[in-house]
């Protein structure tokens, strides 16, 4: 079965920077409902239309087709008196943004009384390689489409 509108697409995956430095590896493969609706990257989903089960490839995406560029818009400071206990390094929290609206946000640093946050992906502004190889294509089911996601093994679960 090739790729196309309302499929299920598993596959396996490994992320590069530029250099070609392994960012991440997955170890289970993954599965997203194909055509548009959001589940992956839009040049990956490009890049995969209308090939089959066994198709390997790379994609180099630049920041912009990634993860965005960096906002610095983003960051944020706050006394370290207004986070509960146990706050860390690489924790993520709600918080808002310049616009009020909810958006996470990771702990990037705490120094004294101040928590230094970042609301940007981790690898927003990277140039980003992406190493895929489709293991199974196949038909998705009406729920899948009504609920716009993959269902099952590898994909999401209610």
């Amino acid at each position: 079965m090739k790729i196309g509108q309302d499929t299920v697409v598993t596959l396996r995956y490994k992320v590069s920077d530029a250099q070609g430095k392994l960012i991440e590896e997955v170890k289970e493969p993954m599965a997203y409902l194909h055509g548009g609706y959001g589940n992956t990257l839009p040049r990956i989903e490009a890049a995969l239309d209308g090939q089959e089960t066994g198709y390997q490839t790379t994609v180099q995406l630049q920041p912009a087709d990634a993860f965005g560029l960096r906002d610095e818009g983003l960051l944020q400071t706050i006394a370290r008196k207004d986070f509960p206990p146990g706050v860390k390094v690489g924790g993520e929290l709600m918080g808002r943004d310049a616009d009020g609206r909810e958006h996470p946000f990771t702990v990037v640093k705490i120094k004294g009384d101040t928590v230094f946050l970042d609301g940007n992906h981790p690898w927003a502004g990277k140039e980003l390689r992406f190493s895929l190889k489709v293991t199974d294509v196949r038909a998705a089911s009406p729920e899948e489409i009504t609920h716009r996601h993959a269902h099952g093994a590898h994909g999401h679960h209610h």
